[in-house]
């Protein structure tokens, strides 16, 4: 069998044991895009929707998410989160890009805890919108940029 991480010799799932390795500060930021009527930015923007503040109950959930992200995806290892910000930026009338960053002190990094948090943030402004426009989109989940580790660093490309 290939020399596959999450699986053992017999072909099982497992988790990968970080205990041999050197805990290091690992930071990652991923983003999120949602896409939407300009209607429904402006009424975010402007703290006009009927549910309330939508980018701060995001935030919130966001933060929550990343905390929680060994729960939510097998074979994570639980982090002893040291923080965990989430942003936003309208980039136009439609388009809001989530950012998120999460940071570690930990043998292992920190990636899926920044685009969990970016993802559950961005189903939060569809969940807290949804009334005023089901046809929203939620659009490229992922790694920006990730540090720490033996791999180093990794940094998207900038798009043209």
């Amino acid at each position: 069998m290939a020399d596959f991480t999450h699986i053992d010799s017999s072909g099982a799932a497992r988790m990968v044991d970080v205990g041999p390795k050197q805990a290091t500060l690992r930071e990652a930021i991923a983003e999120a895009c949602v896409k939407m009527q300009a209607d429904t930015g402006e009424a975010i923007r402007e703290s006009r929707n009927k549910k309330g503040e939508v980018l701060q109950v995001a935030r919130l959930a966001g933060i929550m998410a990343a905390k929680r992200t060994d729960e939510l995806i097998p074979l994570c290892h639980g982090l002893p989160l040291e923080s965990v910000e989430v942003g936003f930026e309208f980039t136009d009338p439609t388009t809001l890009i989530i950012t998120a960053a999460a940071k570690v002190t930990a043998k292992t990094g920190v990636e899926m805890e920044a685009m969990t948090a970016a993802s559950v943030a961005a189903l939060t402004v569809y969940d807290m919108c949804k009334a005023i426009d089901r046809g929203m989109e939620i659009l490229h989940v992922r790694l920006i940029k990730k540090t720490g580790g033996k791999s180093g660093t990794y940094q998207r490309a900038k798009e043209s």
